[in-house]
């Protein structure tokens, strides 16, 4: 039985443990937006605490040394995670690397690891899944109708996990994650796994290519997407910021009070947590709640924005989306090779050159991180 009186109190609390106060329009630094996810991030450590246990010791040893890291020659592999196989915890173990909890990604997923195939250690991760429905700076860019957007939203995808992993984060890995994106092998990748798929709601084929990808920012303003070009190309591009509004605020445990409060005042949750069911289900059930208990709706503008960058894979991203033709054009896409040889020019050598501490960093550091936060 959830009692209202202590559900607004717990409300009240923990909004002002994880520091979302009145004054929304203020900017905020990158320690505020980690103190505002620092309880999120506690409720997923929880829940990976069985997972590190039994699987930390076999796992660590993929992450490399900086002793083992020759910056002239890393050679990288992408591989497609598995869940059948190890990657599967190879890619959970690095995805609790930040302290933004990483979502989880919603529809469809692909998932990759990439490889240092000099050591066999990991780089870093990057997954794309269904990019969100409604999102203003998005659909103003394309300038896309609602039915239009219905059919070509297939084409589109979310980098909603990209990062580096220490000590290749500390050679600016990361800006070479991002621009693995804009490969032919990610396309290609990408087209071979969803050349056949339904859509999860309307049970159509939807013969998908990959043409624009979204990624938002973690903390505000981004060092890595901002302003990206590599070899004269342009990787992504800022088009905005989100508003502010979401509902990362809401640990599980209030969110998960929030669902009895409703069931036991005859509100039908059940069935919202489902994908196919609708978009958008827990903004419903907050809502709901937030309005049964007389609090401000306002509570799920949290105040903090997010960059908003778009990579265009395909050079006619914007005729494919506004469906004024059918095939994409990945003519001026380069292979990973080429990538990374003009990445360690660029990015990786030079930082090597002028910042050593990559050395000295040991694997061993990697759990304490994800334990310390």
């Amino acid at each position: 039985m959830v009692n209202e009186i202590l559900l607004k109190r717990d409300l009240a609390e923990h909004f002002k443990i994880i520091g979302l106060g009145n004054n929304k329009d203020e900017a905020h630094s990158k320690d505020d937006y980690r103190q505002a996810h620092s309880i999120k991030r506690s409720d997923n450590l929880k829940k990976h605490e069985k997972f590190l246990e039994s699987n930390g010791g076999k796992l660590i040893p993929f992450i490399a040394n900086g002793s083992e890291v020759n910056p002239e020659k890393i050679k990288v592999r992408l591989e497609v995670v598995d869940t059948k196989n190890i990657s599967n915890d190879i890619f959970r173990l690095a995805a609790l690397n930040w302290s933004i909890p990483v979502s989880q990604g919603y529809g469809r997923r692909i998932r990759f690891i990439v490889w240092d195939e000099s050591n066999n250690k990991i780089i870093g991760i990057f997954a794309l899944g269904d990019a969100v429905f409604n999102l203003k700076v998005r659909d103003d860019l394309i300038q896309w109708d609602s039915e239009q957007r219905k059919r070509t939203m297939v084409n589109v995808m979310d980098a909603f996990i990209l990062g580096a992993i220490p000590p290749y984060s500390n050679l600016l890995g990361g800006k070479l994650l991002a621009s693995l994106i804009k490969s032919q092998e990610v396309a290609g990748l990408f087209r071979e796994k969803y050349k056949s798929s339904k859509g999860i709601i309307s049970n159509d084929y939807k013969d998908p290519y990959l043409s624009l990808v979204t990624v938002t920012s973690a903390l505000g303003r981004s060092s890595i997407y901002n302003r990206l070009s590599l070899g004269g190309d342009k990787i992504f591009e800022k088009i905005g910021n989100t508003s502010g509004y979401g509902h990362f605020q809401f640990s599980d445990d209030l969110f998960q009070q929030m669902v009895l409060f409703l069931n036991q005042n005859n509100y039908e949750t059940l069935g919202l947590s489902d994908f196919g069911s609708g978009p958008n289900w827990k903004f419903r059930i907050i809502r709901k709640a937030l309005k049964k208990l007389n609090l401000n709706y306002n509570l799920i503008n949290h105040g903090f924005t997010r960059e908003v960058y778009v990579s265009k894979i395909a050079a006619n991203a914007f005729d494919m989306l506004n469906g004024n033709c059918k095939e994409p054009d990945y003519k001026n896409l380069r292979e990973i090779e080429e990538i990374v040889g003009l990445a360690k020019a660029r990015w990786i050598l030079p930082r090597a050159q002028r910042d050593n501490s990559y050395q000295y960093y040991t694997n061993d550091l990697f759990m304490k991180n994800i334990k310390n936060g």
